[in-house]
């Protein structure tokens, strides 16, 4: 049987979980939910099953407790799919190292470097959280000495921009996607940007594809920027998407993927 472990920022007008398993009921799939925070790590409740974590806490218990439930059943995504997700050094060294597209970045506890790389990029970069998410905390800056957070620093070179993408991928195949336009510097739906479905071309679905394979995970949401020569490349991987405004079955979809993983494990 599948089990879920509900998003726990689903609310009745958004709810991700709630779609999914909408699709599982008119397959006639049986699941049940799971309570995260319910689970002991030392005697767990579910043992060979198919769990889905369509979300969870932004805390060290919760992700635990998910590495806990990965040692007796298959987990999607698995932890440590999310984990590299949540950072933004892993993702953009996973893929970097597997050659799909990324902006140069620096990563560093020194601002010397940082200048450096800023003067070595045309004087402008972007700093961002190693851990943030939403688009919190990301800002365009000119001189080191802007940057007011503690080290580490995480900074990106500046790809002119006036929009981004989001492309749901499922299995390393891209199947939605959406054009997400702002007059600020992230796009994110959560920072106000307006979000239109778009159809994906084959540049677009290469990039993609590849970041996901890169980070080795189940389904995700890549973020990508359009470059000047027609290409993208790769802002980072979430591990717990929404898919927001986009027309692809994304339920019908994830349902799909659930229903043929539960049945592989049960081979």
């Amino acid at each position: 049987m599948i089990h879920i472990i509900p998003k726990p920022t689903d609310t009745p007008t958004d709810n991700s979980t709630g779609m999914v398993q909408s699709e599982l009921r008119r397959r006639g799939v049986p699941f049940i939910n799971l309570d995260l925070a319910s689970v002991d790590p030392f005697d767990l409740p579910v043992s060979g099953e198919t769990i889905w974590a369509c979300g969870i806490k932004q805390d060290g218990v919760q992700f635990e407790l998910l590495k806990a439930l990965e040692l007796e059943n298959h987990v999607i995504n698995s932890p440590e799919a999310i984990a590299i997700c949540a950072s933004k050094v892993t993702t953009t060294a996973k893929i970097i190292r597997s050659g799909a597209p990324s902006p140069a970045t620096c990563f560093t506890n020194s601002k010397e470097k940082v200048q450096k790389f800023l003067d070595a990029h045309g004087g402008k970069a972007v700093y961002k959280p190693v851990y943030g998410y939403d688009g919190n905390g990301i800002y365009l800056f000119t001189s080191a000495d802007e940057i007011k957070e503690e080290p580490p620093y995480y900074v990106q070179e500046y790809v002119k921009n006036d929009r981004d993408y989001r492309i749901f991928v499922i299995d390393n195949t891209a199947v939605g996607a959406i054009k997400r336009e702002s007059a600020h510097l992230t796009h994110n739906i959560h920072q106000g940007g307006c979000g239109q479905a778009v159809e994906i071309p084959t540049e677009m679905a290469d990039a993609a594809e590849g970041a996901a394979r890169a980070v080795g995970i189940d389904y995700c949401g890549v973020d990508l920027l359009p470059l000047e020569d027609g290409g993208y490349t790769v802002l980072e991987v979430n591990g717990t998407p929404n898919w927001h405004c986009m027309t692809a079955p994304i339920p019908k979809l994830l349902a799909d993927y659930l229903i043929r993983q539960d049945k592989e494990g049960r081979k």
